[in-house]
């Protein structure tokens, strides 16, 4: 259920350099829930995952591809577990081989057979897909406030962005290391003069429509430029069963009929308590969760980008306001904020390269279940075994 009230604003200036007044409408939604977007597997695993693989790059990285126990014990905070890193460890027996070290009798770990399989192929995926990987960070750094972000941000940024671990060893030369305010390290991208940066909506905008010059399908015809800056809409999916009241259609309607501003150009000039900065600002999440690798994130993760990317206070009100793009899931004790667009219309956008290997990568933890089940009959029968024995020889005695 949605709630309205209304207040009249006037956009001081937008894109166009005219004054518009425009209405402004205050949405409450009541969250619905939805089956299907609470159950998308590699979401929902996601947080185990990053888990996982941060410690499979700890086992790798040594000289010898394995641990002892005593050297990730007490770093429950670098892994992000809420548990003991020994405990999680051991819940993965088909990722993570258990042995007796060398040494004092210790746990140590390394990568089972089929982990260390992945590994590789996780590898190559990195390799294969670098300039894939660049873009995307570049994009994310382009739509900032000044083309620059602090290395702690795109470090909060990575795992969402798909970026391995030596991602700074693969930048190329139109990034750049640059001291920021408050004697903050940061990253900087270059951009060439005249160089348009198109966001996926503007893409799919113009594939639609046609406007790509035909002898060459990368390029946009020069007369069709300023088509950019129309009006693009949004793509809408909304839940089964959800019903709008005729107000808050009307509104919608209007709001898709707003000029986009396109995460990549200048905002300046726009009333941060206008409609028209809404729409940005609702621009601005659908392309970053379209770089991301399964198109969602923990709502929390992204309070952090406000000062960065001129976002207002309450940002995480877009979300809740546009239930017809976004989806809030509740699973996992957190909120995770999910794009509608990439599972409803698989065409919009095309897959993250390295959202295939991290499937694999689930699949393998889930065989974990089966050995663990394994485990525990065996061990079931073993202690049955013993108490038959011990009553057999109280009876003969």
């Amino acid at each position: 259920m949605l709630f309205i009230s209304r207040r009249a604003q006037t956009l001081k200036t937008l894109p166009s350099s005219s004054t518009q007044i425009r209405t402004y409408v205050d949405v409450y939604m009541k969250w619905k829930k939805d089956h299907y977007f609470d159950n998308i597997e590699h979401i929902l695993r996601s947080p185990q995952l990053k888990s996982v693989i941060a410690l499979k790059n700890c086992i790798t990285s040594d000289p010898n591809s394995c641990i002892p126990i005593s050297s990730v014990s007490k770093k429950t905070h670098q892994f992000d577990l809420s548990t003991k890193v020994t405990k999680f460890l051991r819940q993965f027996p088909s990722v993570f081989e258990e042995f007796v070290g060398p040494e004092h009798n210790l746990p140590w770990f390394r990568l089972t057979p089929e982990a260390a399989e992945l590994d590789r192929e996780e590898r190559r995926v990195y390799q294969d897909s670098a300039e894939d990987l660049r873009g995307r960070l570049r994009k994310l750094i382009l739509m900032s406030k000044d083309n620059a972000l602090p290395l702690s941000i795109v470090q909060g940024m990575k795992w969402y962005l798909g970026l391995p671990d030596d991602y700074m060893m693969c930048l190329d030369s139109s990034f750049r290391f640059v001291d920021m305010e408050d004697g903050v390290k940061g990253l900087s991208v270059e951009c060439s003069n005249g160089e348009k940066v198109l966001s996926f909506l503007q893409k799919n905008a113009i594939k639609n429509r046609g406007l790509l010059c035909s002898e060459n399908r990368g390029l946009l015809c020069s007369e069709n430029r300023g088509l950019l800056c129309s009006e693009i809409e949004f793509p809408l999916f909304p839940s089964k069963g959800c019903r709008l009241r005729v107000k808050i259609e009307d509104w919608l309607k209007e709001f898709q009929r707003l000029p986009y501003v396109s995460p990549y150009d200048d905002y300046s000039r726009l009333d941060p308590s206008s409609d028209v900065a809404e729409k940005r600002v609702v621009g601005f999440l659908h392309e970053l969760l379209c770089l991301f690798v399964d198109h969602s994130a923990e709502r929390k993760k992204l309070l952090c980008l406000k000062k960065w990317f001129g976002l207002p206070q309450k940002v995480h009100k877009a979300f809740e306001r546009h239930p017809q793009i976004f989806y809030l899931s509740m699973k996992n004790k957190t909120c995770t904020a999910i794009l509608r667009e990439p599972y409803r219309d698989k065409a919009s956008v095309e897959p993250h390269p390295v959202l295939a290997v991290r499937k694999k990568y689930i699949q393998l933890m889930k065989s974990s279940e089966l050995i663990l089940k394994s485990r525990r009959t065996s061990c079931r029968f073993s202690n049955d075994g013993v108490v038959e024995k011990d009553l057999d020889l109280d009876f003969d005695g």
